[in-house]
């Protein structure tokens, strides 16, 4: 439960707070679809293997059996428990839409190297 109020914050966030729309762009879809294949393959690693183990009333589903891999069992999509995949969703989205929002806010807008710029005189000048 508390991991799809996540989602529909960090969605409702997106379209109305920082109005960066990102969830209706096919790049960010594109870009999402790269990130969730390895959140699955990890995923799939780390608990296919039985390196990490859930326990049973903390995931979506009956039981931790990750024996059989199908595709949808147990409150699981591929080994992945359905709540690690909406929070690294809200996570990456709320992530991109902040990186966003404050660029379009003048955070450092002509990224450089080296040491500060500075604008206006400079002490020497003085």
């Amino acid at each position: 439960m508390i991991a799809v109020l996540t989602v529909v914050a960090t969605v409702m966030m997106d379209l109305l707070l920082l109005r960066t729309r990102l969830v209706i762009r096919a790049d960010f879809w594109t870009a999402y679809a790269i990130m969730v294949f390895f959140q699955l393959l990890t995923n799939g690693v780390l608990t296919g293997r039985q390196i990490v183990n859930y326990a049973d009333d903390t995931i979506v589903g009956t039981g931790n059996d990750v024996a059989a891999p199908e595709l949808f069992a147990s409150g699981r999509i591929l080994f992945a428990p359905v709540e690690d995949l909406l929070f690294g969703f809200a996570m990456i989205l709320l992530t991109m839409s902040v990186w966003i929002w404050l660029g379009r806010r003048g955070l450092q807008r002509t990224p450089f190297s080296g040491p500060p710029r500075w604008r206006g005189r400079r002490a020497e000048e003085g």
